[in-house]
């Protein structure tokens, strides 16, 4: 077995969790959510905690996703044209990444200060 093997078990590896993280965590999510709205004292707010969760699942699957073509880019193909697709997919992903926040804080990232201070619980 040689180093380029290793390397791409790995990273098959590592692409495999952040892809078992997205999956379980959305199944995660969906069944948290219909066990809540069964119970009508959990109903208000279900939505909300169900996107929550299901972002934070997503997020945490793509950052695992580009320590996954990172490790490809710098062990495998050390090349110009597979850094700059690097480059490209981590901007594509970070740019994802932001608008989910977003999407799951209701608020943008350097205004976040004030949804804390009043008491705004979508920001925990």
């Amino acid at each position: 077995m040689t180093f380029d093997d290793v390397i791409g078990t790995l990273v098959l590896a590592v692409e495999s969790v952040g892809t078992l993280i997205m999956v379980g965590g959305g199944a995660v999510a969906f069944l948290r959510a219909l066990l809540e709205l069964r119970r009508p004292d959990q109903r208000k707010g279900a939505y909300q905690r169900l996107r929550r969760t299901l972002g934070r699942a997503i997020l945490l699957g793509l950052e695992v996703l580009i320590v996954a073509d990172i490790i490809r880019t710098i062990l495998v193909e050390p090349s110009v044209e597979s850094v700059l697709v690097l480059g490209a997919i981590v901007v594509i992903r970070i740019a994802l990444s932001f608008s989910l926040e977003v999407e799951i804080d209701g608020a943008w990232p350097w205004s976040r200060w004030r949804t804390r201070a009043t008491g705004d619980s979508r920001s925990e």
